[in-house]
């Protein structure tokens, strides 16, 4: 079979409505010239006039009526829908599933969005699935796999060797997951994770260092994901914990999440307008309790410039979505990254065209997240004092090689 033939042209959106275990179907996409096109089923529709639960997937984009939605200005399909797309780990294992040795130098583009959300694994990020059928819900789903037999996967993929059937199994469940470095989704204890592993060529412990961004930004009081190290086959792995899942007594419910680029209604073409501006505006109209979603976003920009988190692109921040109103999630992907020179610079502006990533800059900033000068500067001045208050004891939970402790600190951190 011949790559394009394995190009859908239609998917049928279901979604777990707010606490519920079960999910219903929503919508069908079609493909309609370049473009990806959504619309409610009329069997959705109806629930309102029923007077049952039913919200939409996300507002203004996807309002709650018939027919064709029409798509905003320079997206070529629905923001809300994009997000529950694998991102380039992701297509990677997907093109090593369907392709295999072949697919090692395939360009990613070479299958449609369409097969994308059709051919990725079922537990994704929000309460999003796709399936090819409108009536019939199978989950693409398997069971929980070892984190040696993921790693086996991942080098595998890396490597562009093709998986066998068993490890093709264990890395599939993590392949709706979004991120540019290999990962997987695992249940443990009756909780569950996000993986993430090492890469051949990491320049030092890279998921050591996200570790310990995490736990220090819980620790200057960020709101954050949990997180936990492991080992697998002597490497380390992160486990992140998801809060898009809630554990009920009649199963898993899933939270509706949006990322900031939908609420930007931009693709990733045009993420490089994203800016912490825009979103601090958007935060004052549409968010429940603006000021203290406002006083979060403003003390994570000034903990990524303080730790080194120059990716934090509008995928990496998202909100829960409950039908009518937002409020940010924890934080997540806060992970130092490597510098080419002495001056870095953040992944969304923060404000005007400026995305230098200097205190002062955030300092000028701060007037539109509604804090005042002085409350901005103890702000920055408390997450610096708790970061070194804290190093020591985060980098011996990290179990951090001295060498990589004096790699980070001052560099990085």
């Amino acid at each position: 079979m011949m790559t394009s033939d394995r190009n859908y042209k239609e998917a049928f959106v279901w979604i777990w409505l707010p606490d519920e275990t079960v999910p219903i179907v929503a919508g069908k996409l079609e493909v309609d010239n370049h473009n990806i096109l959504f619309n409610y089923g009329k069997s959705y529709l109806e629930r309102i006039a029923d007077t049952k639960s039913v919200i939409s997937i996300y507002e203004p984009e996807l309002p709650l009526k018939a027919g064709v939605m029409p798509l905003l200005e320079g997206l070529s399909m629905p923001g809300c829908l994009r997000d529950a797309a694998p991102d380039a780990w992701g297509r990677r294992v997907i093109i090593n599933k369907m392709l295999g040795a072949k697919g090692a130098d395939t360009d990613t583009a070479e299958l449609s969005e369409l097969t994308y959300l059709l051919e990725s694994g079922s537990d994704r990020v929000g309460a999003l699935d796709f399936q090819r059928s409108p009536f019939e819900y199978v989950p693409r789903l398997v069971g929980n796999v070892c984190l040696d037999e993921l790693l086996q996967s991942v080098e595998r993929v890396e490597n562009g060797i093709p998986l066998t059937p068993e490890l093709d199994q264990a890395l599939f469940h993590g392949s709706s997951i979004g991120g540019a470095r290999p990962k997987a989704l695992i249940e443990d204890q009756g909780v569950k994770y996000v993986a993430k592993f090492s890469l051949s060529d990491d320049l030092y412990s890279v998921v050591k260092a996200e570790y310990i961004a995490m736990r220090l930004a819980s620790m200057v009081g960020l709101e954050v994901a949990s997180v936990k190290m492991a080992t697998a086959s002597n490497k380390d792995v992160l486990l992140v914990e998801r809060f898009d899942r809630k554990w009920t007594k009649d199963g898993w419910s899933r939270k509706a999440m949006v990322s900031a680029l939908t609420l930007f209604a931009l693709d990733e073409m045009m993420a490089r307008y994203a800016s912490y501006e825009i979103l601090a505006e958007i935060i004052r109209h549409r968010f429940i309790n603006p000021k203290k979603n406002l006083k979060e976003l403003f003390s994570r920009l000034t903990f990524n410039v303080l730790c080194g988190n120059t990716d934090d692109h509008a995928r990496n921040h998202a909100a829960f979505w409950n039908g009518k109103e937002l409020n940010l999630t924890p934080a997540y992907d806060i992970c130092p990254q490597v510098r080419a020179g002495n001056e870095a610079s953040q992944a969304m502006l923060i404000s005007g065209n400026n995305n230098l990533s200097y205190l002062k800059n955030c300092l000028e900033a701060a007037p539109n997240f509604l804090l005042s000068e002085d409350e901005a500067s103890a702000i920055i001045e408390e997450q610096k004092f708790l970061i070194e208050q804290n190093w020591d004891l985060v980098c011996q939970e990290a179990q951090l090689s001295d060498v990589d402790k004096k790699y980070l600190w001052r560099r990085q951190f």
